[in-house]
């Protein structure tokens, strides 16, 4: 095991016993001390959307209200600028099902267009890779296109899909990237055969991190023939993996996209950008009892035709 594997398992079942010991030993303080606080600096990327769809770019920070469990609260950060650079971590799927239907070499073929059209030399990015409980580091953050690329078109498909524990550990990866954009990019045909982490435990750890998850579900297979072939457990439904890779992206703030040409692959990365782009970045000072409980989030647009899509929660 070399120091560029991340063993999805152990850091996934490390984090779930760091959140549920965190979460007793902040039980233990709070009731020795009642005024025992947690101060949290909390950062949102916002997209806003009017009604047909186009981004909304001439917004200022008083035409933001963020709620915190219902609670209004004072924002203490704002910035949007379409040309800040990204910190893009992208997130493959190389497990066996991705060899089924050229699905992998035709994600290595639009991330390449991808990565060479879209993305800016300001941008830096990172190629995490999964199959066999394994996230692999393949190309640490970078703005050297040619190491990305190199380490793109190594890879192959082998293996179970550990999708669930991958989730859970990509995100803190992700959160590392030096630029204000964050954001983690999944594509993956959504089989689950081999995680540890169930999908609600990897959901509660990824939306600690204040990074969205775009996904990409790339041929997600409808025929039951095709899910039998990897499936684990009766529950692998095709409608199930649509809607668990749709929670993952609306929990974090990021989209889902379902697709299944490689002309539509396409399309939908460069969306991805676009709306990386035009989002705005947002933040508060959370003051609230150490107990380790879920936050909820709402940001409101002084206009509500709007439509205004962020994190959920924390």
């Amino acid at each position: 095991m070399t120091d560029r594997r991340i063993r999805a398992l152990l850091l996934g079942l490390c984090l779930a016993a760091a959140v549920s010991a965190t979460a007793s030993s902040q039980e233990t303080k709070k009731k020795a001390l009642d005024y025992d606080i947690s101060v949290r600096a909390i950062t949102l990327a916002v997209t806003v959307q009017g009604r047909g769809g186009g981004f909304v770019n001439d917004l200022t920070q008083s035409d933001f209200t963020i709620y915190e469990n219902g609670v209004r609260q004072r924002m203490t950060y704002f910035q949007h600028d379409f040309d800040a650079p990204l910190s893009l971590t992208i997130l493959l799927d190389v497990s066996g099902s991705m060899a089924v239907q050229d699905k992998l070499a035709e994600c290595q073929a639009g991330l390449r267009d991808f990565l060479t059209s879209f993305i800016g030399p300001k941008d830096e990015v990172s190629l995490l890779v999964f199959a066999d409980g394994e996230v692999e580091v393949a190309a640490p953050f970078s703005n050297d296109r040619s190491r990305i690329l190199a380490e793109l078109d190594k890879a192959r498909a082998y293996g179970k899909t550990a999708l669930n524990d991958a989730v859970a550990v990509s995100p803190e990866y992700a959160g590392k990237g030096k630029n204000e954009k964050r954001a983690l990019l999944l594509l993956t045909d959504g089989i689950e055969n081999d995680s540890r982490s169930s999908s609600d435990k990897a959901l509660e750890i990824a939306r600690r991190v204040d990074v969205p998850i775009y996904t990409i579900g790339y041929k997600i297979p409808l025929g039951e023939q095709l899910l039998e072939k990897y499936r684990k457990t009766k529950d692998l439904t095709s409608a199930g993996i649509i809607a668990t890779l749709d929670r993952f992206s609306q929990a974090t703030g990021g989209r889902a996209f379902f697709v299944t040409q490689p002309r539509d692959l396409r399309a939908s990365l460069f969306e991805i950008k676009q709306e990386l782009s035009h989002q705005y970045i947002i933040g508060y000072t959370s003051y609230v009892s150490a107990d380790g409980e879920y936050r909820r989030i709402q940001v409101v647009a002084s206009k509500k035709r709007f439509r205004v899509r962020a994190r959920l929660g924390y």
